[in-house]
């Protein structure tokens, strides 16, 4: 059932992908010629909004276009991915002049370095004055396009963040010089190479080298991954190689997953709220798109902070939840439930009821919060005493937790 479920999804999302394409030509000053585009813009994109958009540059569009319009449907779907504009360039029988290239370096030039110019100079341009981009750039390419985009590699200022190089043909010394420019890059760069058991023979050789001079590069700057498909050919690989490369390069932008939780966030040192938080201003700074935490993986977070008994997290979670969510009762329930775990009864039981002015959470509604209620009053009958000695050490408590979120909040302004 769930196959056929995934299938109908693959035909609705081509089917879609097709029917909002746009055709235009561009004129080029660099190539002295007109070329033809296929662009696809995000559902529901909205010209006037304010949201930003990553963009993806498809080369030899001719054939890749499609593939990686569906792929880019299909994980926007389940939110693995923000919404791209994605951009085809239709090369046809321009190809060969498009990827001339220096045998000895493997670079362009003459036509080949124009139709560079043209991506750089032109194209890219183009595309952020006519729609709302963000900072972040994809360049895909397979075979030997899939060489010719390390070519903005050594641009002083990159104008790619990522590259998804499928199966690609590297000439000359390319395959050396890229491993050296990445070990001397600034900039955050996210690289994807993909070989299959039965590519080209010469291609496959010249990759796998590639690829043990690019595991050997040592800098944080750079991400890299790499896929080596079993049974697949120099063609069949496409389709696998665009999911694993998006889903590895927006690994980062999706949703709180079973396998972060364990390696990232349970070990985590400090509070949980700080890590949701840097998460997030992460996503911006490399994405250049905001995305906000969600009420599900503050749920997620919560229960870590549980598992490893730090009352302090759920706390500042609480604290986070309602400032995030102050219609809802998660972050008042957070501090109570905090509260309580502190064996401070009188002051969860006062958070639970202020909860129940305030309207339910997605899983954790009213009713609970008024059980929680009729349980700890039955527990206040003998403990009343002992509450009242602890209410000055509780007040104490409430007024450092104020100060260190009025420097939080300081430390915020002064950043924006």
């Amino acid at each position: 059932m769930r196959k056929t479920i995934l299938i109908v999804l693959t035909c609705l999302v081509c089917a879609s992908s097709f029917a909002q394409t746009i055709y235009k030509e561009i004129s080029s000053e660099r190539l002295n010629s007109v070329r033809k585009l296929k662009i696809k813009l995000p559902k529901n994109y909205d010209p006037a909004a304010d949201v930003k958009h990553p963009v993806i540059i498809v080369f030899d569009a001719d054939y890749l276009f499609e593939p990686v319009a569906g792929q880019v449907d299909f994980q926007t779907y389940f939110d693995d991915m923000p919404s791209s504009i994605i951009v085809g360039v239709l090369q046809g029988e321009e190809r060969e002049y498009d990827s001339f290239y220096d045998p000895r370096t493997g670079l362009p030039i003459d036509s080949g370095h124009r139709f560079y110019e043209f991506i750089a100079d032109e194209l890219l341009p183009y595309i952020d004055n006519k729609y709302n981009t963000s900072k972040f750039k994809v360049a895909v390419g397979h075979d030997v396009m899939g060489s010719f985009i390390n070519s903005y590699l050594f641009k002083s200022e990159p104008i790619f963040q990522a590259y998804v190089c499928i199966s690609p043909d590297f000439l000359g010394s390319l395959k050396n010089l890229v491993a050296s420019r990445l070990e001397s890059s600034k900039d955050d760069v996210f690289y994807y190479m993909a070989t299959s058991e039965k590519d080209i023979p010469f291609i496959r050789e010249n990759i796998l080298t590639a690829d043990m001079k690019l595991k050997a590069v040592e800098n944080t700057n750079v991400t890299y991954y790499f896929d080596d498909f079993e049974g697949e050919t120099h063609y069949t690989l496409v389709n696998g190689a665009i999911a694993r490369s998006f889903d590895k390069i927006f690994e980062l932008y999706n949703p709180l997953r079973e396998k972060e939780l364990e390696e990232k966030v349970f070990p985590y040192e400090g509070t949980l709220d700080n890590y949701l938080i840097d998460r997030y201003k992460r996503i911006e700074k490399l994405f250049g798109i905001t995305k906000d935490i969600s009420e599900i993986e503050l749920e997620k977070v919560a229960k870590v902070a549980e598992q490893r008994e730090d009352f302090k997290s759920i706390s500042k979670l609480g604290d986070l939840a309602n400032k995030l969510f102050p219609e809802i009762l998660l972050g008042t329930y957070y501090l109570a439930q905090s509260a309580e775990k502190r064996g401070k009864t009188k002051k969860a039981k006062k958070l639970y009821e202020s909860a129940l002015e305030l309207n339910d959470a997605t899983n954790i509604n009213k009713d609970y919060i008024a059980s929680k209620i009729e349980e700890l009053t039955l527990a206040l009958v003998d403990t009343d005493d002992k509450e009242e000695e602890e209410e000055e050490e509780e007040e104490l408590e409430d007024l450092e937790e104020i100060a260190e979120i009025e420097k939080t909040e300081e430390i915020d302004n002064e950043e924006k």
